[in-house]
């Protein structure tokens, strides 16, 4: 089993930059996908960033080019990096990792970020 531990959200004002951070713990060897997912009151959960353990990264169209995802294998960590943030990325947004070999993803708690206008 996996563990993810998110932290780095918070409140900020529009244009302003936030940075996530997960952190994997447990059977970490088998992830090959990490990334982050959001989900807004009201709206289902939707993917905002991904990256392969080689490096390979995808973007929602409406983050592009303001937000950055990393990885860091040897601490087991994905980060988000989201600049000139918008109201409308408010979210709670939650961390995730899928494995090599299939079978469900793991999810982490979430952790909110709230952007005023």
């Amino acid at each position: 089993q996996v563990q993810l531990v998110e932290s780095g959200g918070g409140l900020v004002q529009a244009g302003g930059s936030l940075r996530l951070s997960c952190a994997a713990s447990g059977t970490t060897f088998s992830i090959n996908v990490m990334g982050w997912y959001r989900q807004a009151p009201g709206k289902q959960r939707e993917l905002v960033a991904t990256a392969t353990r080689a490096g390979s990264a995808n973007y929602a169209d409406s983050v592009k080019g303001r937000f950055t995802i990393s990885r860091d294998n040897a601490k087991n960590s994905v980060y988000l990096q989201m600049n000139s943030l918008k109201p409308e990325d408010t979210a709670v947004y939650y961390c995730y990792a899928a494995y090599s070999l299939g079978g469900f993803p793991s999810w982490g708690q979430g952790t909110q970020v709230t952007v005023s206008s």
